[in-house]
């Protein structure tokens, strides 16, 4: 995932994003917790925080689409069971961020 591609006028690109998870702007929208197809300021830090947990992931199933589907889907344990986008919607993004970190370090998180 080409973080570059995915900016447009300087700012994450809500359709841009959409376009490359091959999704719609509104499931977009919902995987962040927003209003259907609200996009504001508010939803550049969550836009933001997908990007980069997307990118860290992406390396390890080989495709944006998998590591989309893993965001959505993959139950953490350690979080009781929370997926990716539960933790950053409920704005916890860090969270993620340690449990990549442990998988990294080849941890069991």
């Amino acid at each position: 995932m080409q973080v570059d591609k995915l900016i447009q006028d300087q700012v994450f690109s809500p359709a841009l994003i959409a376009t490359e998870l091959r999704t719609t702007r509104r499931e977009l929208a919902g995987t962040l917790g927003l209003a259907k197809d609200a996009f504001t300021h508010r939803s550049q830090v969550r836009l933001r925080q997908l990007v980069e947990i997307l990118s860290r992931v992406e390396p390890r199933v080989h495709s944006p689409i998998a590591a989309y589907t893993w965001y959505r889907s993959a139950r953490l344990p350690r979080f009781a069971g929370a997926t990716p986008a539960l933790l950053v919607r409920d704005g916890k993004s860090e969270h993620v961020h340690a449990y990549l970190d442990r998988v990294a370090l080849g941890g069991y998180a």
